[in-house]
């Protein structure tokens, strides 16, 4: 997965502290000292949102609007060969 790390974000932010297990911490401080995210914040806040997403339902639809229905009819159809019309009716 990419992150685009370098986006400002133009909505007030608030402080807070929270509380991590060390072992979850190691991991963001890998992340950041690889240059995935610039800081702990930003790999955090990313963590959070892709979270809320996948609760709230948000982040399949936005992933299936980027989707070719003609390109995604095409490979579904590549196996069928000749003589293969249209779809069967429900």
């Amino acid at each position: 997965m990419t992150y685009n790390h370098t986006e400002v974000v133009a909505v007030r932010a608030s402080k807070i502290a929270i509380t991590m297990d060390a072992g979850l911490l190691e991991k963001v401080d890998r992340l950041v000292a690889g240059n995935v995210f610039p800081s702990r914040s930003r790999a955090i806040q990313v963590a959070v949102e892709e979270a809320l997403e996948r609760i709230e339902g948000t982040r399949l639809a936005r992933e299936c609007a980027k989707l070719d229905p003609e390109q995604e009819r095409a490979l579904a159809e590549e196996g069928f060969g000749e003589g293969f019309d249209e779809w069967p009716p429900y």
